[in-house]
């Protein structure tokens, strides 16, 4: 079972048996390909984009340190990322997401990422993580892959 309409003309949503589209989620199961170029995107976190390595710690002292206001910084820096290869938010296919704290976190990131991508749902994963190699203070780190229309 496919469906054309949650995505571009280029990408096509796939569900299988089973599917409910009265529960409410945040990803599809699988996204079909029908033309254009992938572009991999390195994992963003609210950490600046262009910055030192080794690390500065005091590069990141401007981090906020609540999930919400990263996860915002977050979708922020995807945002460029995206526009620079020439590509929208609809042509994101694939997330995977590094969480530190799953448990106190997800919701509010969910939350944000139903709002940052409204009817597009991309695949996505989540992976709890003890932390992140840009700095501790960090709460995720969003990876992902999209399809630039030809």
């Amino acid at each position: 079972m496919s469906d054309m309409s949650d995505a571009s003309n280029h990408l096509e949503v796939v569900h299988h048996e089973g599917y409910d589209p009265a529960i409410n989620s945040l990803f599809v199961p699988a996204i079909k390909v029908h033309a254009g170029k992938p572009v991999y995107i390195s994992g963003v976190t609210a950490a600046p984009v262009y910055h030192d390595h080794p690390h500065i710690p005091e590069d990141f002292d401007a981090i906020p340190l609540d999930a919400a206001s990263q996860v915002a910084l977050v979708f922020e820096h995807l945002d460029q990322a995206l526009d620079a290869a020439g590509c929208r938010r609809q042509d994101v296919v694939m997330l995977t997401r590094f969480l530190v704290d799953v448990a106190g976190d997800q919701d509010v990131i969910n939350k944000a990422q139903g709002e940052y991508f409204g009817d597009h749902l991309p695949t996505s994963t989540t992976v709890q993580i003890v932390r992140l190699a840009t700095d501790p203070r960090l709460r995720l780190e969003i990876q992902a892959v999209a399809i630039a229309p030809e």
